[in-house]
């Protein structure tokens, strides 16, 4: 399972970059449809907060109204196996904000992977190709522009 991060899920509603929207409605798609993707608890509240908030460049207005987008909150939650927050996961943000260098919303977003064995974050918060413990970063939006050739796999993922 991979863990998807919050920008996935805003890109998906946010209609001024039709190309991202169209990468993350396909990776969103094909991995529920593979049963591939789970949903970070913090990747769902930071949808909410992220697709609420008052657009300059869309005249004030957001990506989705409140309601809408609670309402596709619970969607995703129903759509993909959440990982809810807890003890394992604090202290390895902790760690990894520390060790890594990660803010602590990155470091909260590997953690969640690193703690329930995720090989990969799908995110472009993160540079692609890194890896960050056991974790590594793939960046579809990169990767669907050509720029970027298919990563090797994950040491071991052979074995």
């Amino acid at each position: 399972m991979n863990l998807i991060d919050t920008n996935l899920l805003v890109y998906r509603f946010d209609p001024r970059d039709r190309r991202k929207q169209q990468i993350a409605e396909r990776v969103l798609r094909d991995g529920q449809a593979a049963a591939t993707l789970v949903l970070p608890h913090q990747a769902i509240v930071e949808f909410v907060a992220a697709v609420t908030r008052a657009r300059k460049d869309l005249g004030g207005a957001p990506l989705l109204a409140r309601e809408v987008a609670l309402r596709q909150a619970e969607r995703l939650m129903d759509q993909f196996p959440v990982l809810w927050p807890d003890d394992d996961v604090l202290r390895t943000a902790l760690r990894g904000a520390s060790a890594y260098g990660l803010s602590w919303f990155d470091a909260h977003i590997w953690a969640y992977a690193e703690v329930h064995g995720c090989p990969e974050i799908f995110s472009e918060d993160f540079a692609h190709g890194r890896h960050i413990g056991r974790v590594r970063i793939f960046d579809p939006f990169l990767a669907a522009g050509g720029g970027v050739h298919e990563l090797p796999p994950i040491h071991g993922a052979d074995s």
